[in-house]
């Protein structure tokens, strides 16, 4: 058994920054279209059918529009909303700007989106002496090369980076240091703890849960027994402890899209909409990395809190999100969706090829796909 000697230091705090770009695909159609600047823009499908909104600028978000929101509901809330359809080879290719420009500040980055990633900053590779300072030097580099705003969340571990990341949007920088942590945990609100979307939030105010500072009161068995494996969860962000690495892109097994939604939905033609909104994330995440895989993976979870995983393999690899689409419809219907209201939706590929030989077989189509 390993005993701590008395005067052995405790290992050195992580330093993590968790960077967000600011409306992104909105924000691009505003830079590339200055018309549209000041507008609320909205990137996502046909109000007149059952597309759903994949963005939205900020002029936009103040008339009560988010992400996942259906199109129609939207055009009504802001009936002089601008509608674009997505661009996403455009927005693949800023996001490689953007992760380019990540590598030089960091040899660690975990990307959990085309548009929001993970740096481990411990090791000052650019020796600009604090967190805080790469932080600001890697925003302000971002939009001069881009010409787009980014938030980040400086902290020593990532709930609390990301948590941090969205204080002050857009173009802001939160930090939370160990010695602030304890007080900023206490007054947070649980809507912001990983995990808890509307009907958790809910369940937790029916409880007299809606702090942190509530959480750690409570305590870990008590959190267990209302929210099983998750109140573990919640139980140590409220503490400030979350010991999760930040995974560089090498090690990434899958590459997936999930969103919890404002509401829960029964309605399964919604489902699939929004899956095909997720689909086209993956595919641009999947054209970047230049990867392809030979397994599909549907992830639904209802307001119970119970997940559900259905997958399918296939012997030739896919990229192309109509392919995943193609399958989807089969591997929701293996789920009680629709019979059951779902809380949460998600797709993810994986079982990449690994030898060389395959990888550079893949290029092609990645080269020349319109």
């Amino acid at each position: 058994m390993y005993h701590k000697n008395k005067n052995e230091n405790p290992p050195a705090l992580r330093k993590i920054i968790h960077v967000d770009m600011d409306a992104f695909y909105a924000a691009i159609e505003q830079r590339d279209n200055p018309v549209l600047k000041g507008r609320p823009v909205i990137v996502g499908g046909n109000p007149k059918g059952r597309g759903v909104v994949a963005t939205c600028s900020y002029e936009a978000r103040k008339f009560g529009i988010h992400s996942a929101m259906s199109a129609a509901q939207a055009i009504r809330k802001c009936p002089h909303a601008v509608f674009i359809r997505p661009r996403k080879e455009v927005y693949a290719a800023v996001s490689r700007q953007i992760f380019a420009i990540c590598q030089k500040f960091s040899n660690c980055i975990e990307p959990l989106s085309l548009d929001e990633a993970f740096l481990d900053v411990s090791e000052d590779i650019l020796n600009l002496g604090s967190a805080t300072r790469t932080a600001e030097k890697l925003l302000e580099t971002i939009h001069k090369h881009t010409g787009l705003t980014a938030s980040a969340g400086v902290s020593f571990n990532k709930f609390l980076a990301k948590v941090a990341s969205d204080i002050r949007k857009p173009a802001g920088l939160t930090v939370i240091r160990p010695e602030d942590a304890p007080a900023f945990l206490e007054k947070l609100p649980v809507r912001k703890f990983f995990g808890v979307g509307k009907t958790t939030e809910k369940k937790m105010h029916s409880h007299n849960l809606f702090t942190g500072e509530d959480i750690k009161a409570m305590g870990e068995e008590k959190l267990k027994n209302l929210f099983g494996k998750a109140g573990k969860e919640f139980y140590a962000f409220a503490m400030g402890r979350d010991d999760r690495p930040v995974m560089a892109q090498r090690s990434r097994k899958s590459i997936g899209r999930e969103v919890t939604l404002e509401r829960d939905i029964r309605d399964t033609g919604a489902m699939l909409a929004i899956l095909k909104t997720l689909a086209e994330d993956v595919e641009a995440s999947l054209v970047r990395k230049k990867h392809a895989g030979h397994t599909l993976t549907l992830k639904v979870k209802y307001p119970d809190f119970r997940s559900a995983t259905r997958s399918m393999s296939f012997p030739c690899p896919l990229w192309r999100a109509e392919d995943m689409m193609e399958k989807m419809p089969e591997l929701l219907a293996r789920t009680e969706a629709g019979e059951k209201a779902v809380r949460l939706l998600g797709l993810a590929i994986s079982q990449f090829p690994d030898t060389e030989q395959t990888k550079g077989q893949m290029l092609l189509p990645f080269v020349f796909h319109k």
